[in-house]
């Protein structure tokens, strides 16, 4: 049932003191619900009304497409709003990102913050990716700038290999931010290899529903993603609309 429809019935229950037959009204069944048992694996939470009649948002993580509301056709493509010139499907995927790092606390990340930060970017890192070694070289300059980086595990080779066990060996090291500087400028970790609370599984799935494609991804406050490294000054600039 809608929300529009839970509403309507609770008008009608209001009013059945008065009016017999409003206990009569048959229920209102969410289109949704029956749409999404024609798509395999897809619920009907995942199903959005667009601006479009007759025409749903379907959406696994930031992964958005449209479908007819009697399921046998799909559109795959960004959505603009042609008087603005907008996208309407990029809009939906900042406000998707948001909402999953609002999911994570962030004594699960690794912080490195300027005293009063003006801006806040998560980065979702792998220890040996050239750039993201070379953003991380700067990180005392991004700081600088007032840019606070909030680092997230992304070993983009997988579970069980190298790039992964040396994510698990920065978190579990005492002191999480030096093990992650030493272990960018290639040293050797001697930390346990797991410690039974490690993120990095979590924050590679929630890269995968991110659509991450390389490393650095920085994403902004407002759910922009940006893949690839961006040096200090010119991520300012963006971040200041430049």
């Amino acid at each position: 049932m809608t929300i529009r429809a839970r509403i309507l019935l609770l008008g009608l229950l209001g009013a059945c003191a008065t009016v017999a037959f409003a206990a009569d009204q048959p229920a209102q069944v969410d289109p949704r619900v029956e749409l999404a048992k024609k798509i395999g694996g897809t619920t009907a939470d995942e199903l959005h009304v667009s601006p479009i009649p007759g025409i749903y948002e379907l959406a696994h993580g930031t992964d958005v497409a449209y479908v007819t509301a009697d399921g046998k056709y799909a559109i795959s493509g960004d959505l603009y709003e042609l008087k603005g010139n907008d996208n309407l499907t990029e809009v939906r995927r900042r406000d998707i990102r948001q909402k999953l790092l609002a999911t994570i606390p962030e004594s699960d990340m690794l912080i490195f913050s300027p005293k009063d930060p003006k801006y806040t970017v998560t980065v979702f890192t792998d220890v040996d990716c050239a750039y993201c070694r070379k953003l991380h070289s700067q990180i005392a300059e991004y700081n600088r700038l007032g840019v606070r980086v909030r680092y997230m595990f992304y070993p983009r080779s997988g579970p069980n290999t190298e790039s992964w066990t040396k994510a698990e060996q920065v978190w579990c090291s005492t002191n999480r931010n030096e093990a992650l500087t030493r272990a960018k400028l290639g040293e050797e970790l001697k930390s346990p290899k797991t410690c039974g609370n490690s993120p990095v599984g979590r924050d590679y799935a929630m890269g995968k529903e991110f659509d991450v494609r390389g490393t650095p991804s920085i994403v902004m406050n407002n759910g922009e993603m940006l893949g690839g490294y961006m040096p200090p000054m010119a991520l300012v600039q963006h971040l200041q609309g430049k």
